[in-house]
């Protein structure tokens, strides 16, 4: 069983910066890829930040220049920061990782959503 859980989401004025964490737990041989998604209300998930499993990173161009996506291997964890936020990126924020498990299968898990409201 492998369990991801997020936090670090709050509420921020704009200009602001919050860095949402996503901690993987269980039966984890390797964490591969990830990546950061947004579903703001009324619109479709979106994709906002990816990193290979050899730590070459893209990001949507909306979030470009002040999201920075991270990890810590050690401690599982993904991170997000976020800097110089607009009211435009309020929205539930998801991780999404592939782990490879202890059998060996690789499987892409969801974590359970951290929501980032950002005032103007």
């Amino acid at each position: 069983q492998v369990q991801l859980v997020e936090s670090g989401g709050g509420l921020v004025q704009a200009g602001g910066s919050l860095r949402p964490s996503c901690a993987a737990s269980g039966s984890i041989y390797r964490i591969n890829a990830m990546g950061w998604y947004r579903q703001a209300p009324g619109k479709q998930r979106e994709w906002v930040a990816h990193m290979t499993s050899v730590g070459t990173t893209n990001y949507a161009d909306s979030v470009k220049g002040r999201f920075t996506i991270s990890r810590d291997n050690a401690k599982k964890t993904v991170y997000l920061q976020m800097n110089s936020l607009k009211s435009e990126d309020t929205a539930v924020y998801y991780c999404n990782l592939d782990i490879e498990a202890m059998d060996y299968m690789n499987r892409a898990y969801w974590g359970q959503g951290t929501q980032v409201t950002v005032s103007s």
